[in-house]
């Protein structure tokens, strides 16, 4: 269990905190991507695999959580931007493996 923020005395509890916090955010990224792996399942042609519209959703929502839990929405919102580009990199490359392993 890691030390609240508001607990933490030492440097040592801080880096305690953030080691902690940062490995439940590379599983959480982890099970974000697997969710990319089933849209490039399901997309039944590439150029589905971009779709700007949805990255925009996307990306405001971010802002829009991050606003209300008090962080800045701006800054969050460029850490979404490349998270979803990395996203949709991934989602392409993962289609293209779909795609020829079953030829």
């Amino acid at each position: 269990m890691r030390p609240a923020p508001e607990s933490c005395k030492t440097m040592a509890d801080v880096r305690e905190g953030v080691d902690s916090v940062d490995r439940d955010l590379v599983a959480l990224l982890a099970e974000r991507f697997r969710y990319m792996d089933a849209a490039a399942r399901i997309k039944p042609a590439r150029g589905h695999v971009r779709d700007e519209t949805r990255k925009a959703q996307v990306i405001a929502n971010a802002g829009r959580e991050a606003a209300r839990l008090g962080l800045d929405a701006k800054i969050v919102e460029l850490l979404w931007d490349q998270l979803v580009e990395a996203s949709i990199a991934h989602e392409l490359e993962e289609w293209d493996r779909l795609r020829e392993t079953a030829k």
